[in-house]
């Protein structure tokens, strides 16, 4: 009988979005990576746990993984909602983000991983400011995240051009290179807020890093007829015009692309982020996801930061994402639950480069998340993938998981104080506003 180190059962096991669960399911975990994935009867007949978490009543799934957020803007949550994008941008956050420092940084970023953490999300893909902050929280925390410093045209809080923010990312890139669950990503803010000179360089710093190179893109229409103003092209084109379209590039919110734009964005293996809870709230619009899956483009799925959204629930996402798709194209067979759980998993880790990402399947890593189904809003249960996506909350987790680090065990959180955090939190509030 082989010695695991963690061993997790439930009432079914979620494989991946496209396999048929496993009823009565276990999970090995040895190290970081998992070591076995099946039957309970099985697992237990040739494996010994040093831990156990057992439920009976519970449904273990892939950990979630946030494709687009800004953590530490928890704290500008709920301060200037319904407002347009622009309106809410430059004069309600920018002026706001003027007065964050590391320690503001750090405290939004806790509270972001508390709240991530509680919903069931793992790894998430972030671009702020003072990211080497960012990273020492993660680092204590225990999540999986992809981390890159916003570059603009004009100074950030941290730094005075985007090209001094552009060294900061190779600086980021030698002191955290080596860390297991940390990863430097090259973070261009938009098309308008960065110029040709600055996209380019960034460009060029992504190739010779070999990393992800993370851009919001066609977010609204005034950013569309902004572009073409200047540019006299639609902002992918002018992208691809500067060299910045690839598969490494991941380019989040394309709300208002053109048929031609979806195509080239396919051609080019860019990697799409939808993010359908802040572009509605935000009035942005919906991104075409059916017409963009159906030309090819790999979508994955964001929450966007919870200033805008405003909540970093990947549940309500997936939900939102079904539902929305459903809506807008008049058909209930577009994007059905597979295709929105595979959105905030298995597409995720495909796209993030890491083998098994997403999925519970031997080797991949140990990332996983434990609901409860002993809910009235869970039973009766005939389809656990449906339930994850139409039903699920982010009160239903349980227990999480991420690289074989237990982060939250029977709804108790382990690498977060949360009542030191809160208590710190409503200390900083009052200076915000």
């Amino acid at each position: 009988m082989k010695q695991v180190d963690i061993i997790v059962t439930g009432e079914f096991v979620v494989k991946d979005a496209f396999s048929h669960p496993i009823s009565d399911g276990a999970v090995a975990i040895l190290g970081d990576e998992i070591e076995f994935v099946g039957q309970r009867s099985e697992c237990l007949a040739h494996y010994r746990g040093q831990r156990y978490i057992e439920r009976p009543k519970g449904l273990v799934i892939p950990g979630l993984i946030n494709a687009h957020t800004h953590a530490p803007m928890t704290l500008f949550r709920g301060l200037a909602d319904d407002l347009p994008l622009k309106t809410w941008l430059e004069e309600h956050i920018f002026p706001r983000e003027a007065r964050l420092t590391p320690d503001l940084i750090a405290l939004g970023t806790e509270l972001a991983c508390a709240e991530m953490i509680r919903s069931g999300t793992t790894s998430f893909i972030d671009m702020y400011l003072f990211e080497d902050t960012i990273c020492e929280v993660i680092s204590r925390v225990g999540l999986r995240a992809w981390l890159g410093e916003g570059l603009f045209d004009f100074p950030s809080p941290a730094f005075p051009s985007g090209f001094e923010a552009l060294e900061e990312t190779r600086r980021l890139l030698d002191k955290w290179g080596d860390h297991p669950k940390i990863t430097i990503t090259v973070d261009p803010h938009t098309p308008y807020t960065c110029g040709h000179d600055l996209l380019r360089r960034a460009g060029e710093v992504a190739d010779e890093m070999g990393a992800l190179l993370v851009i919001h893109l066609s977010e609204t229409e005034w950013e569309v007829a902004e572009i073409q103003r200047r540019y006299r092209r639609t902002p992918a084109r002018y992208l691809d015009d500067l060299g910045l379209l690839g598969p490494r590039t991941i380019a989040v919110h394309v709300v208002h692309p053109t048929e031609d734009e979806i195509g080239l964005l396919s051609e080019r293996g860019v990697k799409v982020v939808h993010c359908p809870e802040s572009n509605q709230k935000l009035g942005s619009g919906v991104a075409p996801v059916a017409k963009m899956l159906d030309a090819g483009v790999r979508v994955l799925l964001g929450t966007d930061g919870a200033a805008s959204n405003n909540d970093l629930n990947m549940f309500g996402e997936m939900g939102s994402a079904a539902r929305l798709s459903k809506g807008i194209g008049c058909d209930p067979t577009a994007l059905p639950a597979t295709h929105a759980f595979a959105m905030a998993t298995m597409w995720a880790g495909e796209a993030l480069g890491i083998s098994g990402l997403g999925t519970l399947s031997p080797g991949a890593p140990a990332d996983l998340a434990v609901l409860d189904l002993d809910s009235p809003h869970l039973r009766p249960c005939y389809n656990p993938v449906s339930h994850l996506v139409y039903c699920a909350t982010a009160g239903d987790v349980q227990d999480l998981i991420c690289g074989g680090e237990i982060v939250m065990e029977d709804f108790e959180l382990t690498t977060i104080d949360e009542e030191d955090l809160f208590m710190r939190v409503e200390k900083v509030a009052s200076e915000l506003t």
